[in-house]
């Protein structure tokens, strides 16, 4: 998730039909949500250092079924959705790789327990991400297939032992991401030929799965195959309240003035409750309001990359998908350098579009454009430990 990736990433979910997308070695740091034209991400990194980190990132027609989301730390993270017959819970994970000392996986799978006993043995359970194990063509009853890439390694063999162990009572065990398809589908890190990113589905619901494959054809910069799973589940839209709508403050015409001065001279003061008389003020500005002030349109967001940028992101994933690695790195290298200066540029135009509203006296939209940066770590207080199922709003801990 480089410069401008997140622009590329949300066009390949739309062209793609990807509804939920989990992301490993995020490499943001710190740990808060945020809204990117029509997705939502959640994303969780280490306070400083840019090493790591995880998300999950939706789009909004998934948006409105989000109970809550569980920022564990810069290697799990987990959204709940609102459901049909049960919720369903998606924790997103990057496991220790091979160099990694044991006490650091042992803590990883320590989290992970810690974060599979907040959730209701009842929930619909998937765990997706990096494990950075090879579980090979070895089959394991009950737990993976025999249609694997590879040998299974130490790294492997430890998914396979420790995982389902850690999952009981919940019934978790690994879905086989691979069916008989050939080869080169089932790859999912493309520049080493391995089979390293899994689905894990719970026992009971493994019928709702109806495919599990790679899709090499989609592509942001990365040495990973995109791991699609589709599953039979139905979402249900959490209640909202509706977001009021806004006066255009900008353009208020004379004829709202003249009104409201002249209601407001026919106010009778003597003998009045405070209450009652503020009442009808309120009244008075408001209907006159509606009846004489336009509403404010929306505007369409301006976007961080450029033309050229994105032209150089579909050629990048066309000599992708032929495999010519020379041409990809060149590519991918001139992306990142035009994606650098478009957004340089992008902010640029933005503070100068805020000193310019500032100096016209237009502080409102000023302060609509002074928005927090994804790498700021944001806290809510909760203690650690409290659960964040709550009804129709986000919450962290």
């Amino acid at each position: 998730m480089n410069q401008g990736i997140l622009e590329v990433v949300k066009q390949e979910m739309a062209k793609v039909n990807v509804d939920i997308l989990g992301i490993s070695e995020l490499k943001w740091t710190g740990m808060s949500e945020f809204n990117s034209d029509d997705h939502y991400i959640y994303y969780c990194g280490q306070e400083s250092l840019r090493r790591n980190g995880v998300a999950i990132m939706v789009n909004k027609r998934v948006r409105n079924a989000v109970l809550g989301c569980n920022l564990k730390n810069d290697r799990m993270i987990s959204v709940l959705f609102q459901g049909k017959p049960f919720n369903i819970t998606v924790i997103q994970v990057y496991d220790p790789t091979s160099n990694a000392e044991e006490a650091e996986v042992e803590r990883f799978y320590e989290d992970l327990q810690d974060l599979l006993e907040l959730i209701p043995k009842k929930d619909v359970l998937f765990i997706i991400g990096d494990w950075n194990a090879k579980v090979g063509s070895q089959e394991t009853p009950g737990v993976t297939g025999k249609f694997g890439l590879g040998i299974r390694n130490e790294a492997g063999q430890r998914l396979i032992r420790v995982l389902p162990r850690k999952c009981t009572g919940h019934n978790k065990h690994p879905l086989p991401t691979t069916q008989e398809k050939t080869l080169h589908m089932d790859i999912t890190r493309w520049s080493t030929r391995n089979q390293i990113d899994y689905i894990l589905c719970s026992q009971r619901w493994r019928n709702s799965i109806q495919s599990a494959k790679t899709r090499p054809g989609a592509d942001c910069g990365s040495d990973h195959e995109l791991l699609i799973a589709k599953f039979r589940l139905k979402l249900k839209k959490v209640g909202k309240t509706t977001r009021p709508f806004r006066y255009d403050l900008n353009q208020i015409p004379y004829d709202y003035t003249v009104e409201v001065r002249n209601r407001f001279k026919g106010l009778d003061l003597i003998d009045r409750v405070p209450d009652e008389l503020w009442n009808e003020v309120r009244d008075i500005v408001q209907e006159t309001g509606i009846k004489t002030i336009s509403v404010e349109k929306k505007r369409k967001k301006t976007k961080e990359l450029s033309g050229e940028a994105l032209q150089i992101a579909v050629k990048r994933r066309e000599v992708k998908s032929k495999g010519e690695k020379e041409r990809y790195k060149h590519l991918n290298a001139e992306f990142q350098r035009i994606a650098r200066r478009d957004k340089k540029a992008f902010f640029s135009d933005q503070c100068k579009e805020i000193e310019e509203n500032n100096r016209m006296g237009k502080t409102r939209i000023s302060s609509r454009k002074l928005e927090i940066p994804r790498n700021i770590s944001c806290k809510d207080g909760l203690d650690k430990g409290q659960k964040w199922y709550g009804p129709n709003r986000s919450r962290r801990y």
